[in-house]
């Protein structure tokens, strides 16, 4: 990989300025992030040990769920401890290889975040719309296929484009005003623009967020169609419970995604981004392992049992 073509530069690296505010305020923040990393530990990690040793969880529903637990730790670690570390920092410093390796993982677990959304919607909608056939359809295997592609397309989707601008130069400032590696500051910051690579890593990034919910829309259209043909009240709340703690999530992780995409490009917006990219890379796996818990009575059980509550 290329490092900058500053010749005073002595570091190889980038600078993330985070939250900037004095050095009490830095503390403070640590202490947060560090209380909301060990709950969103905690929280995901009791599902996965839930489903993990409880014979009635052991259900496709319940196995994706599982799977998206253990993908919410690996999107918050990859983004937290970085953080963490940088609020202690003198020099809030990341070195060029660890600035692109988070610049991967980040986006390819948010992109596989979304393939696992979409497909949970599949299995919500097929065990309403087609309950007796669920069983036939959604087997073991057929499960276990759909989460290995998940986490192959997400890896796989945008490696290509992070290879390129990893050996662009980068020229002048090595300032990020931001809490992570993101595509738009990094871009800003190489030494000739580069219109194609720019439009590419847009497009790759829309493709792969938009056609997902277009996907989870189709399917809670079915949804509600096959619950208002249910005739009694009692079988329709039934019905939305079943799907209710998914589309929570699904509202919550794409309606701060669409904030960033609708939100105006200027300076000022960089606190915004800030918060909002913190919403859904850190509030929303913090929060998820509650909307689920509390609206599956068998998970709420299990996870009671084995907390030992």
């Amino acid at each position: 990989m290329k490092i900058f073509n500053t010749p005073n530069n002595s570091i190889t690296g980038f600078i993330l300025l985070g939250f900037p505010c004095p050095r009490e305020g830095q503390i403070l923040l640590f202490v947060l992030f560090f209380i909301v990393y060990l709950l969103t530990l905690m929280g995901n990690g009791s599902i996965i040990c839930a489903v993990r040793w409880d014979q009635r969880l052991h259900t496709p529903m319940n196995i994706l769920l599982a799977n998206f637990s253990f993908l919410e730790i690996c999107y918050v670690t990859s983004t937290v401890p970085n953080m963490l570390a940088n609020f202690l920092s003198e020099t809030k410093v990341i070195s060029f290889s660890g600035c692109f390796l988070q610049f991967y993982f980040f986006f390819s677990l948010g992109f596989t975040e979304s393939f696992f959304l979409a497909v949970m919607a599949f299995d919500c909608s097929l065990a309403i719309c087609q309950p007796l056939h669920y069983p036939t359809i959604m087997t073991g295997h057929l499960c276990i296929n759909l989460v290995v592609s998940c986490w192959v397309l997400g890896f796989l989707w945008f490696l290509f484009p992070i290879i390129i601008i990893s050996q662009m130069s980068f020229c002048g400032s090595r300032i990020i005003d931001h809490f992570l590696c993101d595509p738009g500051p990094l871009l800003a910051l190489t030494c000739t623009r580069a219109p194609a690579i720019e439009l590419t890593s847009s497009a790759l990034s829309s493709i792969l967020l938009f056609i997902p919910f277009l996907f989870i829309m189709g399917s809670y259209m079915l949804v509600l169609r096959a619950v208002l043909r249910v005739p009694s009240v009692a079988g329709r709340r039934k019905a939305f419970s079943t799907c209710g703690s998914h589309l929570a999530v699904v509202s919550l992780f794409y309606g701060s995604v669409m904030v960033m995409y609708v939100s105006p490009t200027s300076k000022r917006e960089a606190g915004m981004q800030k918060i909002v990219t913190l919403f859904y890379s850190v509030v929303t796996p913090l929060i998820n392992p509650v909307i689920y818990s509390l609206r599956n009575k068998d998970m709420k059980h299990a996870m009671k049992k084995f907390l030992g509550i």
